[in-house]
């Protein structure tokens, strides 16, 4: 599929695209009819008070979901028939206990049927945890279910950092009952305590996983891959717990110590290492599971893609060169497709990414800012494309799944641009459908030009999210690949175990450096690291620079970070490059610079001046900033210390930082505090009508748009 005005531009340059799949790879495919409708969910409640998911609103009495966009709803896995799909929901409103309908309520997994029957229940849908007996989900995370998979028996789930097991029943069967279900948390012993595991992912032999764990140091937030068997341990001795779980042994850290460094020095020359595996976030497996993707570091300045490495042999395939941001990607059973989520098309990062060839320097320190951009606030730019298993190349930039890019905002349309992708689509075991889900645009995530403005869902209920399928109508069932069980060993990974310190990451010396381009001229790199709050600077002046001696660089660019808080920056960017030969170009700030400030927390923008890419005449302006701050715009609630220390608290196992990063408390008696987004805690008040919260608590169970149902001022 063709994105006009971008492929004029992109076309012309051999970079775009993945080289090295450009040696072996077949001609794109051509565009294959697509059929999408959308999958019952439970109705919504109006509100989480008990009993209010009345008989009227649920006749079979089997629950009520909450609305959000936040935390509340993620589709998940096929089971292995193809013919459900599971998905993480919150129930609200359910009545009070004995009553046999009050388990439905909290956040729970359902399945749901794709093929118009209905489960004996009357719903064509099935709760699978609700009801579960305590003594049946000892120790178990409740925090989130998040990117529920099913294993290849069917009676298993992966759910978040636990495994869901109905023993010898299928999922689906009657025989599956509550009494029946185990719930086993899913733990990975780092020595005095349990490591922090986030989005485990099934590899396809089943018995191995992917997982990323934050690191801080510095002050900085990191994160890493790794990858390990599980195992299920019915006595625990080791740990911080002893009740049966499955324990994740012989853990690799994925990092190549011989190969990691993506851009590296010898003497005053600096070098680009394209086959570098540095794993910023791990995404899952090929369908063979013989890769392993994830997010890398930029071949291209500001530009995030998707990579493979190969598990045994470390080589890096770079499998999309958009210039705009994508994240996650999901690989077909066949290992012939993927599915990826993309802000192409939107036009989100290109003011950004849009000129290609300019190599990542900048992104030496800048890396967390279009990483960011990409979204405002809770609202993502994202839409799901089909690739094929090369991926990006010449003018091919896959298929959109759901219809063109000419949707009408506020129409509810499959193509509504106000409907938003979300992780992670997934294939049916024989390949020829994809489950995938949007949420819905929601104030403050909205207003302005870019960001569009804000509609009423058109959603039963006024839902904010949504379940689709997706048939691709022209294909015949294809078996999976064959997998082999993957050893536990990865070759050119860093074996990782209790005793071992969390890894840390070096940077490059200060000084002055040259780059030279691979067809012609060079670049002039000046590194400057300052000191704390700052984080430094990077210069760069391009002469005449190419690197496919098509398209050609001069100019100048830089970049200084200052640091904060934990997640927040500001950034003073000053541009004047100019792009000639296949494209004519410019990347340009005004005479003052673009300042610009980022939490990477709650990807919220605030920014003056401005950064203006043009390519071939077409201009690619900077997004106004998160929501013009009138008081119209901004919510206004109220917390105590407590409650909003309960919140943060609650929110640790997926931002795992301490307390004092975000609030000071003076005094013994009850004070009220004021959080403004990105600033965490900045004064503290006695008087409720003086105390504002705004919307800025990351609860797992409340997000910080639904807070007003809790909270008033």
């Amino acid at each position: 599929m063709l994105l006009p005005p971008l492929i004029s531009a992109f076309a012309a340059l051999g970079i775009i695209a993945n080289a090295a799949a450009e040696d072996i790879a077949p001609p794109p495919p051509s565009p294959e009819p697509i059929v999408i409708t959308e999958l019952p969910l439970p109705p919504i409640a109006p509100s989480n008070n008990t009993g209010a998911c009345t008989l009227e609103i649920n006749p079979s009495r089997t629950g009520c979901l909450a609305n959000g966009v936040f935390e509340t709803f993620q589709s998940g896995d096929f089971l292995p028939d193809g013919k459900h799909v599971i998905a993480s929901v919150i129930y609200q409103g359910a009545p009070a206990a004995p009553d046999p309908a009050s388990i439905y309520t909290g956040r729970q997994v359902i399945i749901v049927k794709t093929n118009d029957t209905l489960f004996p229940n009357g719903d064509p849908w099935k709760c699978v945890t609700c009801g579960v007996p305590a003594e049946n989900a000892v120790d178990i995370d409740t925090t989130l279910f998040d990117y529920p998979q099913a294993f290849k028996d069917g009676t298993r789930l992966l759910i978040g950092l636990n495994v869901l097991d109905c023993g010898s029943n299928q999922l689906t069967s009657e025989e599956c009952t509550p009494e029946k279900t185990f719930i086993y948390p899913l733990r990975w012993n780092t020595g005095a305590s349990d490591g922090a595991m986030r989005e485990p992912r099934l590899h396809p032999d089943q018995v191995h996983i992917q997982f990323n764990s934050y690191t801080f140091s510095g002050g900085s937030i990191g994160q890493n891959g790794y990858f390990g068997r599980i195992l299920f341990n019915p006595s625990p001795t080791q740990g911080i717990l002893s009740a049966p779980q499955y324990d994740v042994v012989n853990v690799t850290l994925l990092v190549n110590p011989n190969n990691s460094a993506a851009i590296y020095t010898e003497g005053d020359q600096l070098f680009l290492n394209p086959q570098a595996v540095t794993i910023g976030e791990a995404r899952g497996f090929t369908g063979d599971g013989t890769e392993i993707t994830y997010i890398g570091s930029p071949v291209e300045s500001c530009n995030f893609d998707i990579f493979a490495a190969h598990l045994t042999t470390g080589a890096v395939r770079r499998l999309t060169s958009h210039p705009e941001y994508c994240d996650p990607v999901s690989f077909s059973p066949d290992n012939k497709w993927m599915a990826i989520m993309d802000t192409r098309g939107s036009g989100r990062n290109m003011f950004l990414a849009g000129m290609r060839g300019i190599p990542p320097l900048v992104d030496m320190i800048v890396s967390a800012f279009p990483a960011s951009t990409r979204n405002n606030r809770l609202r993502r730019f994202f839409e799901p494309y089909l690739l094929d298993f090369y991926g990006d190349r010449e003018s091919y930039f896959g298929q959109k799944i759901n219809g063109d890019n000419n949707g009408i905002p506020g129409r509810g349309g499959i193509n509504d641009p106000e409907w938003n992708g979300m992780a992670d689509p997934r294939w049916s075991p024989d390949s020829t459908q994809l489950v995938f889900w949007q949420t819905h645009t929601i104030s403050p995530s909205c207003g302005g030009d870019n960001p569009l403005p804000c509609y009423n869902s058109t959603e039963p209920g006024g839902r904010n999210y949504r379940m689709h399928l997706a048939t691709f109508t022209s294909r015949y069932p294809s078996n999976p690949s064959l997998v082999t069980e993957h050893s536990d060993i990865i070759p050119w990974g860093v074996p990782y175990g209790p005793d071992n310190a969390p890894p840390t990451s070096s940077r490059i010396p200060a000084g002055v450096y040259t780059l030279t381009g691979k067809k012609s001229g060079s670049a002039e790199v000046n590194i400057t690291w300052l000191t704390a709050p700052q984080v430094g600077n990077v210069s760069v002046v391009y002469t005449n620079y190419s690197d496919d001696g098509l398209s050609f660089l001069d100019g100048s660019e830089s970049v200084t970070v200052t640091q904060v808080s934990v997640t927040a920056s500001t950034y003073d960017w000053y541009s004047d490059i100019t792009q000639s030969g296949a494209v004519t170009g410019t990347k340009r700030t005004n005479q003052d610079g673009y300042h610009a400030r980022m939490d990477v927390q709650i990807n919220l923008l605030t920014s003056t001046g401005s950064l203006i890419t043009t390519l071939d005449g077409v201009e690619w302006k900077n997004p106004i900033s998160g929501y013009a701050k009138s008081p119209g715009n901004i919510p206004s609630l109220v917390a105590t210390y407590t409650e909003f220390v309960a919140m943060l608290m609650t929110a640790a196992s997926s931002f795992p930082v301490s307390q004092s990063d975000y609030i000071s408390h003076s005094g013994v008696t009850p004070n009220y505090f004021v959080a403004i987004a990105g600033e965490g805690v900045n004064d503290t008040f006695t008087s409720k009508k003086e105390a504002k919260l705004l919307m800025t608590a990351v609860s797992s169970d409340i997000g910080p748009l639904s807070l007003n149902q809790h909270y008033s001022p």
